[in-house]
């Protein structure tokens, strides 16, 4: 890779080549369960500090931070049923960035028609809130099913990691590392603390393959001991272009959904979703619990004793951007070089006026769209799903107990 295509794929500041790619999708915001009616939180994303609020009517909305007066933050501001105020002269602005009233200028002053603060388009679904930031008209918000499957349990684990969003993606399309990081380095961990290894994860990959797809792509394996009649090559599990992975078996599907902040942060959501077997009710949930997923110990050094743990030690330990004009890719890469051609060609088509790779803007096409997922995960769905579960983030969800008694040994 030449230095000038590391900063094309990294960067994703406003301005830059990236960034106008990834502003044409949406993206969480925060957890619908984090903004109360009322409330307002300071959110970043693509390098823009702003303000994400829900007024009196329980209506979300994203605006800039700085108000267009004297530039005081908007996250001191009050809210009521049209807009939010600014703390320092009040200053009115709705969720579109128009100006509603300007309480220190003379009467009859028509100043506020001529003011536009900064303003995207929000819309909340399936317990968080997205964020569109690119060009008019906004694409739909993609109903993929886990957003919209009723009957079902979810939560959302998240982190805020100090390393750029390319290098987490770029695992997404990296199967071999499962068998070596979680299965050979974590039984090892394990070893360590007289906790007994992974039972599944340390299968070799005999053969890996990577298909383009109309979201994204599919990633497929054979594993040791099985062929390409199994799940894991028929079926396989997407990456979501540009910033998901679908993951899951059995009855839990999960979406890993990657956040630029800025450049050198990431914000990485765990969105989970359960469904029970069949026979067994499903608990009502009134909010999707959002939790924090401890990737550091007492002394904050890196943990590496749980998978999502695991792999955020090799995020971030790449550095805040990865330097791949020193990095060696060999065959067992070709997933990652495939990613990496895609954000190039996308990109490409953006900057000729066309919509990249999974824009949805047909209503009848977002009623609900399923994505491939094995069931039967490395030959064992439900054996895979409760090791994973085990070794994974969801043991620190607060609905660990009840998913996991309502799982059982054999989902």
């Amino acid at each position: 890779m030449t230095p000038l295509e590391q900063e094309t794929l990294t960067r994703i500041g406003p301005g830059t080549r990236m960034g106008a790619l990834l502003r044409r999708y949406w993206v969480p915001a925060a957890a619908s369960g984090e903004l109360a009616a009322g409330e307002a939180r300071r959110v970043r994303l693509f390098g823009e500090d702003l303000v994400l609020y829900r007024d009196g009517t329980g209506r979300p909305a994203l605006v800039g931070e700085r108000c267009p007066h004297r530039g005081a933050s908007l996250a001191h501001g009050t809210i009521d049923d049209e807009g939010i105020r600014c703390p320092y002269h009040g200053w009115k602005l709705d969720g579109q960035g128009r100006c509603l009233e300007t309480p220190t200028e003379p009467a009859g002053s028509r100043l506020r028609e001529h003011v536009r603060a900064c303003a995207y388009p929000v819309e909340e679904l399936g317990g968080l809130v997205f964020a569109y930031l690119g060009p008019a008209p906004a694409p739909l918000l993609p109903r993929y099913d886990l957003f919209v499957w009723s009957g079902v349990l979810r939560d959302v684990g998240r982190a805020l990691l100090p390393c750029n969003w390319l290098q987490i993606m770029e695992n997404s399309v990296d199967p071999h590392h499962v068998e070596w990081l979680h299965g050979h380095h974590l039984g090892q961990a394990r070893a360590a603390r007289g906790l007994p290894a992974p039972r599944l994860y340390g299968r070799r990959h005999v053969e890996v393959g990577f298909d383009r797809f109309e979201h994204g792509i599919i990633k497929r394996r054979v594993l040791e001991g099985g062929s390409r009649e199994d799940d894991d090559w028929r079926v396989g599990h997407p990456l979501v272009f540009p910033l998901m992975l679908r993951v899951g078996s059995h009855h839990r599907g999960r979406f890993q959904i990657r956040v630029p902040v800025d450049d050198t942060t990431t914000m990485h959501y765990w969105y989970s979703v359960y469904r029970t077997p069949e026979g067994v009710a499903v608990p009502e949930q009134s909010e999707v619990p959002v939790y924090d997923v401890p990737w550091r110990d007492d002394r904050g050094e890196h943990r590496v004793d749980f998978i999502d743990a695991q792999d955020i030690m090799t995020w971030v330990t790449q550095g805040p951007i990865a330097d791949r004009t020193a990095e060696t890719l060999g065959d067992s890469d070709r997933g990652i070089v495939l990613y990496r051609r895609m954000l190039l060609e996308q990109l490409r088509l953006v900057e000729g006026g066309d919509d990249p790779l999974g824009i949805v803007r047909d209503p009848a096409r977002n009623e609900t769209i399923e994505l491939p997922q094995e069931r039967e995960k490395y030959g064992d769905g439900a054996a895979f799903l409760l090791e994973a579960m085990e070794l994974g983030h969801a043991r620190f969800s607060p609905l660990w107990p009840q998913v996991r008694q309502l799982l059982g040994d054999s989902p």
